[in-house]
């Protein structure tokens, strides 16, 4: 293991008992279901996936009322739901917005907890129904991992619970899913496991059983994501991504992420940019602040980005970080947060939110002022200007 970060505790793995992936992996969906004996599931799902849910269950009951990511009111208007028609099993299909409203529905749709009782992490009790998931996006990872994010409009934040109860009890990844997803959408989502995979390496709490996952992960996407956005229908380029959004998902539990994320958020809850796309404007500027206080790991992701290797590591980690942010822009994502609503006024502000977020923020290898944290804005907010 690297030097830079020594693994200072035991670390956990917990994972889905049944994991399937692979074209066709949604026809295993239904057959699981049969097996368990299920006679009436609620399926969560999103407006593009509802055609999927419909093959899942003869019985099935479909809510594809998740269009966005998930506030607290999509949340308690769900769980209302369930308790109404009292499913004997929750289904999540769609993307990560679906995915972490499942979750969280199959843990409290029995009462015994409310929501306010499980922010943060370790706050869940237990979980009772039997939960599957199925992502239609190769982003987020939430199929495999003990988090459940939400938009609390109120506050203007986002808000997790984070619970091992959280993990599925089956996730089907099925890579002919993403077929239909469109150019935006599958650089945003695929960009979004991308920095799930760069952080969990560059992680103060980094450790060699998720670094082998992460830097795979990096390779699997960086390799195949500008290939997706422009031939959507390339099975082979899909099946990487949905790979590598697999092994981020999978790093999320034992690791979790760091500065991209913690400053993503506020962007997300203010003027509701997309998730993946809010860490991609982000990314290659925190990474190049970063660099220095762990050249050797950012080189290693350098390499697994597919960037020259140089003779030092800062200066193969420099070359990353350009690497990087060409291909982020050969994927068509717009990179100035000034052309995507934010005002300049606004930065300092941001900046707090983001250093607020402490859960993630002490995972980032270079401790963050509030000054890091306005100019690493500011550099994104001009894009190339501000490099």
């Amino acid at each position: 293991m690297n030097s830079q970060f020594p693994q200072r505790s035991p670390i956990a793995l917990q994972q889905v008992p049944l994991l399937v992936f692979g074209a066709g992996a949604i026809s295993s969906a239904e057959e699981h279901l049969r097996a368990l004996g299920i006679a009436r599931p609620l399926v969560v799902a999103t407006r593009s996936s509802r055609s999927h849910a419909e093959r899942l269950h003869p019985n099935a009951i479909i809510d594809a009322g998740i269009h966005r990511e998930p506030t607290l009111e999509d949340f308690h208007r769900l769980l209302q739901y369930a308790q109404t028609v009292a499913p004997d099993a929750i289904v999540g299909i769609g993307g990560g917005s679906a995915l972490d409203v499942a979750k969280l529905l199959a843990a409290l749709a029995d009462g015994s907890q409310s929501l306010a009782e499980v922010w943060g992490i370790g706050n869940l009790a237990a979980r009772r129904l039997p939960l599957v998931c199925i992502p239609t996006t190769s982003g987020t990872g939430s199929e495999v991992s003990p988090n459940s994010i939400l938009l609390d409009e109120a506050a203007t934040a986002k808000r997790a619970v984070i619970s091992p109860h959280l993990v599925p009890d089956a996730a089907f990844i099925d890579p002919e899913l993403t077929l239909s997803v469109p150019p935006h959408v599958t650089a945003a989502t695929g960009l979004d496991a991308l920095t799930h995979c760069v952080e969990a390496y560059a992680n103060n709490f980094a450790h060699p059983l998720v670094d082998t996952w992460a830097l795979d992960g990096i390779r699997h996407i960086a390799g195949h994501l500008v290939a997706a956005v422009q031939a959507p229908d390339d099975i082979e380029a899909r099946t990487h991504l949905a790979l590598g959004s697999l092994y981020g998902g999978l790093c999320l539990g034992p690791v979790n992420t760091a500065a991209v994320h913690a400053l993503s958020y506020p962007l997300g809850s203010r003027h509701h940019i997309a998730h993946g796309h809010a860490n991609a404007v982000l990314l290659p500027h925190v990474l190049r602040f970063n660099a220095s206080a762990a050249p050797q790991r950012y080189a290693a992701i350098a390499r697994a980005l597919g960037a020259p290797e140089y003779a030092s590591a800062m200066d193969s980690a420099r070359a990353g970080v350009a690497h990087l942010y060409r291909m982020i822009e050969e994927t068509g994502l717009e990179m100035r947060l000034s052309a995507l609503g934010v005002a300049e006024s606004e930065i300092p502000s941001l900046a707090a939110e983001g250093l607020a977020i402490t859960r993630l923020m002490r995972n980032n290898p270079r401790s963050m002022t509030q000054r890091d944290a306005e100019f690493i804005y500011r550099a994104a907010f001009h894009g190339r200007e501000g490099e």
